[in-house]
């Protein structure tokens, strides 16, 4: 296992985005630890992403939601535990701030969350008719990861592997999580309901990895920095 806790890349700018949903997701995570058990599951079920949802299979007012397409937002801030949190936190920490020097503050906004919605989707395509609310900011975080690896992919990133420091190049310690999602994926993939969204993972990294490939090639020409 990799765990990633810093990169030798130079920030380009300052990245208010990147520390402003860092601070979003953990404000959020705060809330949460004042609500009971009994409100805190329906702030999952009502800001959660639910498959069944939004495909329309369940109506949302079973589940007190907010309109289902919103959910695909509003999860990306809500975490499951403190472990979930910080891990996902950690590799927005890790990678965010040189995508955004790249795009610059207000497109990275629109990179971060087309990844995250294009993330969502593709976990509700892979189980249409779940009703486990999806929750966490690991679907746009991918995506962050795959804009990463393809500007920097030789960038030298400082990992634990298991307790021992070593320093890896980008391309092998992102590359390496991308196939371990991809296999977990696979793995899990005729399971319903519950878990890691594994798809979420695998959808938000090729969004990512589309949007700033066609970024580089000229496409999207608005998104240009």
């Amino acid at each position: 296992m990799f765990i990633p806790y810093k990169d030798d890349n130079p920030r380009i700018l300052i990245p208010y985005v990147t520390w402003t949903i860092l601070g979003l997701n953990i404000f959020v995570f705060l809330f949460q630890l004042t609500l009971d058990q009994s409100t805190l599951e329906i702030f999952i079920y009502r800001f959660g992403a639910i498959p069944a949802v939004i495909t329309g299979r369940v109506q949302f007012q079973d589940f007190n939601s907010i309109s289902p397409l919103l959910t695909l937002i509003t999860s990306m801030f809500i975490h499951g535990g403190l472990m979930h949190l910080a891990g996902n936190m950690l590799f927005l920490y890790v990678f965010a701030d040189n995508v955004e020097g790249i795009l610059g503050h207000k497109k990275f906004i629109l990179f971060y969350f087309a990844g995250g919605i294009l993330a969502g989707l593709s976990h509700v395509l892979s189980d249409p008719s779940s009703t486990a609310p999806m929750i966490g900011a690991s679907g746009a975080i991918s995506a962050i990861m795959a804009g990463y690896i393809l500007k920097y992919p030789a960038a030298r990133i400082h990992v634990l592997v298991f307790i021992f420091p070593m320093v890896l190049p980008a391309i092998a310690v992102i590359g390496f999580w991308f196939a371990s999602q991809i296999i977990e994926g696979m793995g899990n993939f005729d399971r319903t309901g519950g878990g890691v969204a594994w798809f979420a993972h695998i959808g938000g990294f090729i969004a990512g990895s589309v949007i700033m490939f066609l970024i580089s090639k000229g496409k999207f020409y608005w998104l240009k920095r």
